[in-house]
């Protein structure tokens, strides 16, 4: 093991310490990241990363855009509350993506703060639009102007956004970048809780 690598392991460890039994979850737009940028951070921290989206596909046995076509938002979001929640609960310490959406839900973000770590990857339209064009899952951009739903959207939910325990710029960036920006973020905020 080299020393860079001794070093590393060291702050992981101090780091997954200081986590104890919360989980580190990432919210954020659709395309900020969360999903890409939770994998490697998970990797790094050598916890468990669950994506909430896929956890609800399982357990409802379609996928998120024949839930909204079948279901509509309304039953979605019902699900995705119960979801997150009884991931937080059951198999915290991890890393957690949430959906866009998630963090609306009042009752969610309650939980997140009783039994995680927000992290809000914050990413501008350009960035947003860029990576979203590049799958057409998105059941809330299925309209006549996805970019000006995308900025609806996120004038709407930024003040909601804000209210994480962390904020992190997601750009263009290698993913390496923002995860070790994620890892200095957590660990001065841990410090200075414990402080």
């Amino acid at each position: 093991m080299t020393i860079a690598e001794v070093v590393e392991s060291m702050d992981r460890d101090a780091l997954r310490d200081a986590l104890g039994q919360r989980a580190v979850v990432l919210v954020g737009m659709m395309g900020s990241g969360k999903s890409s940028v939770g994998r490697h951070l998970a990797t790094r921290l050598g916890l468990p990363f669950v994506d909430a989206d896929t956890e609800i596909e399982t357990a409802a046995g379609m996928t998120i855009p024949e839930i909204f076509a079948q279901r509509g938002e309304s039953e979605f979001r019902d699900g995705e509350r119960r979801v997150i929640s009884r991931i937080l609960t059951t198999r915290a310490p991890l890393v957690l993506a949430t959906g866009g959406g998630a963090f609306m839900n009042a009752e969610t973000r309650q939980r997140i703060a009783e039994l995680g770590i927000s992290i809000w990857l914050k990413a501008e339209v350009d960035v947003l639009m860029r990576r979203v064009r590049k799958r057409s899952n998105r059941p809330l951009l299925q309209t006549a102007d996805p970019e000006a739903t995308m900025r609806r959207m996120l004038a709407e939910r930024e003040p909601i956004y804000a209210l994480a325990d962390l904020t992190l710029l997601s750009r263009d960036d290698p993913h390496e970048v923002v995860v070790r920006d994620a890892m200095a973020a957590l660990d001065h905020h841990l410090r200075s809780r414990n402080q």
